[in-house]
């Protein structure tokens, strides 16, 4: 069991973030941004502005970054591979998505449908991100490009 690589948790949380970055472009910025725009009006707040788009940007990188680091910490235990990567997804997402949607639930911020539909769209982005992230997360001295691919060496050898 080894030290968890930061180095490798940065490279796959950040394109990790990428894949999340994407999803909620076309969720939030695309799909659902007029029924975003009217319940924040119906919050008698403006919609989301240009401004604003960085902080979501910037977190949802620490997501990526944070799904990836659960993954390393988690795979001693559950092994190395796609099917952990989903367990740490699936993990942050419960924690980052549903518990705060949960707590917000009983003050209706937001339709019930929209809060429905997100957080489920969030129950598949959460995990296939921290698939894709985690295919960058290795660890060990001395791995280069090729390391682990001797006989026997699969995709979980990698991960």
């Amino acid at each position: 069991m080894g030290k968890i690589n930061m180095q490798k948790v940065l490279i796959g949380g950040l394109i990790a973030g990428v894949v999340l970055n994407v999803v909620d472009f076309v969720v939030f910025g695309m799909v659902f941004k007029a029924q975003m725009a009217a319940a924040m009006q119906a919050l008698g707040k403006p919609a989301m502005t240009n401004a604003q788009i960085p902080w979501f940007v910037f977190l949802d990188f620490v997501a990526g970054i944070v799904l990836v680091w659960l993954y390393a910490a988690i795979r001693p235990r559950f092994g190395a591979g796609p099917g952990t990567a989903v367990k740490a997804g699936v993990a942050g997402w419960v924690l980052g998505g549903l518990l705060p949607t949960l707590f917000m639930w009983p003050m209706a911020l937001m339709p019930q449908n929209l809060t429905v539909i997100t957080t489920l769209i969030a129950l598949v982005e959460w995990p296939v991100a921290a698939a894709i992230g985690a295919k960058f997360y290795t660890e060990g001295a001395g791995r280069g490009a090729g390391a682990g691919m001797g006989a026997g060496a699969g995709m979980g050898a990698r991960m």
